[in-house]
């Protein structure tokens, strides 16, 4: 994990954020920040608006109340294609890979807002460096990608827009623990290369093994703000949000 993260303000802050799926309210006043350079994770039980908290930063929901901020500007709202070219990328629960394409097709797709061919491919070919595997299959159609093969194909996608900050959606969903450990050791170094990432992640030692810092999300607010570290030495508190 990145501990010299850059001081100052902060790269993403959200001030008392409210977001809701039709009548239901499934944000309730979230404020959190991210400095530049961090891997700050988002933990709790499932339900607790974490996934709700990255699809109103990538402009996916639109907050009801509240501001997001990226790099100072007001982002709440904005459309996604927009956020996008600010340099936020999400990466999805579940990869959602487009299963009848190749993987070289769906890495293209992730940098649909850059006009420069030889631009794409440099890209492309910085994705196959990061993740050999992806390189080898890059004819074969992601729907016939292992678990982690997709998970890898999403992260490359995500990181073919060249984000400054990436939103990692439940990377390890439905991995073995082995392949579970290659994903986060790539977060890791995608932080080390200068990404900042803001992580939603059901295993918490996975989660906080990554991170810097972590909020405790329940019912939509969040209740804890801890350096990672101090919240595995807190029995009590994992136990009361996160049974455990």
């Amino acid at each position: 994990m990145r501990t010299d993260a850059i001081e100052g303000s902060p790269l993403l802050e959200l001030d008392s954020v409210h977001v809701g799926y039709g009548r239901t309210a499934a944000l309730h006043g979230v404020s959190l920040h991210v400095r530049p350079g961090e891997t700050v994770a988002l933990i709790g039980a499932n339900g607790a608006g974490k996934s709700t908290t990255l699809r109103a930063i990538s402009g996916l929901l639109k907050p009801g109340r509240g501001s997001i901020r990226f790099k100072g500007r007001d982002i709440g709202g904005m459309a996604p294609d927009r956020i996008v070219g600010l340099g936020i990328a999400h990466c999805p629960e579940e990869r959602h890979v487009w299963p009848a394409m190749t993987v070289y097709e769906n890495l293209v797709l992730g940098a649909y807002l850059c006009r420069a061919a030889a631009t794409v491919q440099q890209r492309v070919e910085k994705v196959y460096e990061r993740f050999p595997r992806l390189k080898e299959r890059h004819q074969q159609l992601a729907g016939t990608l292992s678990g982690g093969e997709q998970q890898m194909l999403a992260i490359g996608r995500a990181l073919m827009s060249e984000p400054v900050l990436l939103l990692l959606d439940e990377p390890s969903l439905g991995l073995s623990p082995k392949i579970a450990a290659e994903v986060f050791d790539v977060v890791r170094e995608i932080n080390r290369q200068g990404v900042t990432v803001l992580l939603v992640e059901q295993n918490v030692h996975n989660a906080l093994g990554a991170a810097s810092r972590a909020y405790v999300f329940e019912t939509g607010k969040v209740v804890a703000e801890r350096d990672a570290a101090g919240l595995l030495e807190d029995p009590e508190l994992l136990t009361a949000y996160l049974g455990g």
